[in-house]
């Protein structure tokens, strides 16, 4: 029998559902959706680069209002999976990347090669979704457009969740012989932090802009009245 954990169908959605329909408590959810609290805290305050359409866990039989009940009233509670979700079958190859991410993977390819050296090309290559010829290229800077290519966080970029990355990292470590030090734990705060300030930049930067919008329109709309009173007085 598998010690594997079982998550939701669809993790974001059903996270999102749980942040507006109850009071769990962000570690909570995070731990039932299999995803980072990071990520959680930042559907709360509406700083998530992408907005999910909550799904029910209740209705898929996920969770039931009773097991809900128990983690409200008690913050340590570890919310339980009543009924696992149907696995989706698909054909093997790399994981889907949506179309709007996929120009982003070589920036994240070139984050983990800078920075985990001992990750393989094989764990690589799951994780972002990419191939082995892909991969070789940005190590070997032979890739078609090596100079536009700029390390980033994959986590940061939306390729995969910090929980993945991790995990991933603290595999390839032991299997390196690679004993923690504290660093790894270091750096990845730093990368949280750092995600949780572009996703607010990014939402400072999109108030500012519908402000000077509505400004500019307000500014020609006074503007046109003035030029209608004009012509009615002659």
């Amino acid at each position: 029998m598998s010690n594997q954990p079982t998550y939701p169908l669809m993790p974001h959605a059903t996270a999102s559902w749980l942040v507006d329909n109850t009071a769990l408590t962000f570690e909570q959810i995070a731990e039932f959706c299999g995803l980072h609290i990071l990520e959680v805290q930042a559907m709360a305050d509406d700083l998530a680069g992408q907005k999910y359409t909550g799904r029910d866990p209740i209705h898929s039989g996920e969770l039931n209002q009773a097991e809900i009940d128990k983690g409200q009233a008690n913050p340590e509670y570890k919310l339980k999976m009543q009924r696992a979700p149907l696995a989706v079958s698909r054909t093997k190859g790399p994981r889907y990347t949506p179309v709007s991410k996929r120009q982003d993977k070589p920036d994240g390819i070139a984050w983990i090669l800078r920075n985990h050296p001992e990750v393989s090309d094989a764990q690589i290559g799951k994780l972002i979704g990419t191939t082995r010829t892909t991969i070789a290229a940005i190590r070997d800077r032979s890739h078609w457009n090596i100079g536009n290519i700029n390390p980033k966080d994959p986590v940061t970029l939306g390729l995969c969740s910090q929980r993945e990355l991790d995990s991933l990292v603290a595999k390839a470590a032991k299997k390196a012989g690679i004993e923690d030090n504290g660093e790894a734990a270091l750096r990845l705060g730093t990368d949280r932090e750092a995600l949780i300030e572009e996703l607010r930049a990014e939402r400072q930067a999109s108030a500012k802009a519908a402000s000077e919008a509505a400004q500019e329109a307000e500014a020609a709309a006074w503007l046109a009245a003035r030029r209608a009173e004009g012509i009615s007085d002659s």
